[in-house]
Formats: C-alpha cells, structure tokens, sequence
C-alpha cells in the first residue's frame, strides 16, 4: 500500500507515480527567466562638451540637432532602411581630409563634391536617415577611438534591443560592443544639441 502523508493540511500521495509538491515546485523555472532582457544600449555617464568641430552644428545644421520626427518607424523598418544609405553613402564620398579641404583639423559639414572625412559622412547618413522617416531622437552621432586608438566618428542607430553603430570604414552595421571601439562622446537622445560622456567599450571595457 502506497502510503500517505500530510503535507501542509494537505494529503499528498508518496510513490514512484507521484510528485511531491515541493518536487514540482523546484522544477519550475525561476520566474527571472521569463523577464526581459535590458537593452544593449550606451549608459549616459555625464554632461560633456561637445567635440572639437562640432560647438556651432546646431546653429548651421538645425536637423543635425532635431529632438522628433514625423514618423514613428519600426525597429526593423528603421534597420533596413539604414542598411542601405549605409552602404550607399559610404561608397559615393570619398575620404577627405578636413586639413586638405578647409584648412584646419576638425570641421563638421556635409560631405562636399570632393568627399569628406568621418564627421562629414556620419552628417550625410543622419541626414538621409531623417529624410527616410527614421526619428533623430534615434539617430546620435559619437565620437570613438577605433581599433588602432584613432580619432573617429560613428552614427549610432538606437532600436529597443540595442545600439547599433553606422560606420564610414565597412557597410556592415554592427552592436556596439562588437565594433571593438571606445566609445567617448554622443549626443543626447533627449536633447541631441548637448552631448554625454559615454566612456564604454574598447579600452574601457578592459578597466571593468
């Protein structure tokens, strides 16, 4: 006879047919598991000056520092949109220096008919990107060292699961943290005429 005990003013069968209660409690996945994932997206650390070339963009690009658009574009309407200006505007300007055109080191313009450095393209991409319907407030521009430890610029497309990086030296949009870059300065999402202090990934991510 399969005997039987109370169990919290319960009876509760022992057997090898039956579960306790407590058996099937602890088989049940934590609840944690079921949770959200935070998104991928760069922590805002402070308030920062905005970078060499860019203090009067505002003023000469209004767009480049818009806080809303007309359209609210889908995640992944906004990435497959952005895969081909991408791609199309890194293959029609070709790398200038700002030395070379304008006679200093840091000038942030729009790409002109003799090409343009990083700064310019990254403009050009957020330009188009908002012609297309994709909101500014998603559409940040950063400031980075690459791989070698080089001054660059990136345009950072935020989605809800992550930010991804537009990058003038390859087509393919990448996370952030695969790009392999440190991150320095971008704009503010909710005030992208103020820039933040983002000190994330590359050689930050090796202080951690």
């Amino acid at each position: 006879m399969t005997p039987i005990i109370m169990h919290a003013g319960r009876m509760v069968r022992k057997g090898a047919r039956f579960v306790t209660l407590a058996a099937a409690i602890a088989i049940l996945p934590d609840a944690g598991a079921f949770a959200a994932q935070p998104p991928d997206q760069m922590r805002i650390r402070k308030a920062i000056s905005a970078p060499a070339g860019a203090a009067d963009l505002c003023g000469r690009y209004s767009w480049a520092c818009a806080r809303t658009g007309r359209l609210n574009m889908s995640d992944a309407s906004a990435m497959s949109v952005a895969r081909g200006i991408n791609g199309k505007i890194n293959r029609a300007v070709r790398p200038v220096s700002d030395r070379s055109q304008y006679g200093t080191e840091e000038y942030w313009t729009l790409p002109s008919a003799r090409g343009g450095d990083c700064e310019d393209v990254v403009l050009a991409k957020k330009k188009a990107l908002m012609a297309a319907g994709v909101s500014p407030d998603r559409l940040l521009i950063a400031t980075v060292l690459d791989r070698n430890r080089g001054s660059h610029a990136v345009l950072v497309i935020r989605t809800a699961s992550a930010d991804y990086v537009l990058d003038s030296l390859t087509s393919s949009i990448k996370p952030w943290r695969a790009t392999g870059y440190s991150f320095l300065k971008m704009q503010d999402p909710a005030r992208p005429s103020r820039w933040n202090a983002i000190f994330s990934g590359g050689i930050f991510a090796t202080r951690a």
